[in-house]
């Protein structure tokens, strides 16, 4: 991944995001969705709910997760397959993301909710990875 510009919120949010600070990632992309003109809203919204959709897996919450993950991806998919917002440097690969958080969708949804902490496991011991939002040269 390239190096993100420090003093960017938009690179904080990822670098919080890809280090799993998942509530702390929720909060610098609820400031940018607040502040964000119409045509951006979507973009940041997407993301902060595929933020919280890990946020609540980690928390063996598989319900909010797998609504979150669903929520995410639909609102990205205008911005396919890469998309960089005005007064920010990255330009993120929304693809890679939407295609990581419905391979992590699917993976939930084969499986029964009461058995969450155990798919949780599979994290732990680094058979599974959570979603990472990339950025892309210009």
């Amino acid at each position: 991944m390239p190096d993100l510009v420090p003093g960017t919120e938009l690179g904080q949010a990822i670098e919080q995001f890809n280090t799993q600070e998942f509530y702390a990632c929720h909060d610098t992309l609820e400031a940018l969705w607040v502040a964000a003109p119409v045509p951006e809203k979507k973009f940041y919204q997407g993301l902060l709910q595929i933020a919280v959709a890990c946020h609540h897996l980690g928390n063996s919450n598989w319900r909010g997760a797998t609504i979150m993950l669903g929520e995410g991806r639909f609102r990205l998919r205008d911005y396919e397959p890469a998309y960089q917002p005005d007064n920010q440097p990255q330009n993120v690969d929304i693809e890679h993301i939407r295609s990581a958080a419905a391979a992590l969708l699917t993976d939930l949804q084969a499986i029964p909710p009461e058995e969450v902490t155990q798919f949780l496991l599979e994290f732990t011991n680094g058979q599974r990875f959570y979603p990472a939002i990339k950025t892309i040269p210009h």
